[in-house]
């Protein structure tokens, strides 16, 4: 069968606010290095005003947008399911995603009212990432942003595992899951970040339900997800978890379980200057060559 799309994604919708900044001033901010935190409105705005003297960026951004995104660009159709709102940056978010071949749930003239939400992005001399997050209007993602037929007309599903940090986001990934097995279409979801797996495991099994047709993961989330700092028990757990996934570990390169094998995939080695999306690219890489052939 023939599908319009390669993946279907749903994820929070956010605009990327990027600043490089030193360890010590994240220090000074109160900002834990390295992780995605989530973040009130009130916070946002002090975090803004307290970085006023730094220069920025802005872009279309969230996780499972990110995947989309590199699908796209490398010759591949995507749908992607979010939640923006009538204000400016929801805007620019449209724009962007449209600009770059995607469609959406939401175009320029239906949104509702509200703040589209803003991720705050760090980066570091060393290339990590640090991200504070507020979801604004993405905290209410629900499965009215589902688009089933689009769903039962893609070859996956990729769903992002930060909306286990929102009730109806949650349960909307389920849903998803739930209109893809029934359609026969491949599932596929994200950890996203170790403190995801710190503080909503319980949730992200959940939308996992008996097992998913692909997972991916970093290092340290596969770690945290099998409670053990076994690399190798961390894959066996994973294999309870996934017909196949993928771990990337840095520098060492990734490891890929293919459902009979395991593959280590060797690191090219480069100087890392911004790691911001970068499991996100390796995500979208793999689905587009995967749903290619």
């Amino acid at each position: 069968m023939v599908h319009k799309y390669n993946v279907y994604g749903l994820g929070n919708a956010l605009a990327d606010i990027e600043f490089e900044i030193t360890p010590d001033r994240l220090q000074a901010l109160n900002i834990d290095k390295g992780v995605m935190t989530l973040i009130d409105d009130d916070r946002h705005h002090e975090l803004l005003r307290e970085l006023s003297d730094l220069s920025s960026k802005l872009s279309c951004g969230g996780s499972a947008a990110n995947t989309a995104i590199a699908i796209g660009q490398l010759g591949g159709k995507c749908f992607y399911s979010c939640k923006v709102a009538d204000d400016d940056t929801g805007t620019r978010y449209l724009e962007d995603l449209i600009g770059c071949g995607i469609e959406t749930n939401f175009k320029l003239d239906n949104r509702p009212e509200g703040v589209t939400g803003k991720c705050l992005v760090f980066v570091t001399p060393d290339a990590d990432r640090t991200m504070n997050t507020y979801l604004g209007i993405s905290g209410g993602f629900s499965s009215d942003e589902l688009v089933p037929e689009a769903i039962a007309d893609s070859e996956y599903l990729y769903i992002e595992g930060y909306l286990v940090s929102s009730p109806t986001g949650k349960a909307a990934a389920i849903r998803a899951r739930e209109i893809a097995e029934a359609a026969g279409v491949k599932t596929t979801l994200t950890l996203s970040d170790p403190n995801m797996v710190n503080f909503f495991k319980e949730g992200l099994l959940e939308m996992l339900g008996s097992g998913v047709d692909f997972l991916f993961a970093n290092e340290t989330e596969a770690l945290k997800m099998a409670d053990t700092e076994d690399f190798s028990a961390a894959i066996d757990h994973l294999k309870t978890l996934a017909k196949g996934f993928a771990i990337t570990r840095g520098p060492d390169g990734s490891v890929i379980f293919d459902g009979e094998k395991l593959i280590e995939i060797d690191p090219v080695s480069v100087k890392a200057i911004d790691t911001v999306g970068a499991g996100d690219m390796y995500a979208g890489a793999f689905l587009y060559g995967i749903s290619n052939g």
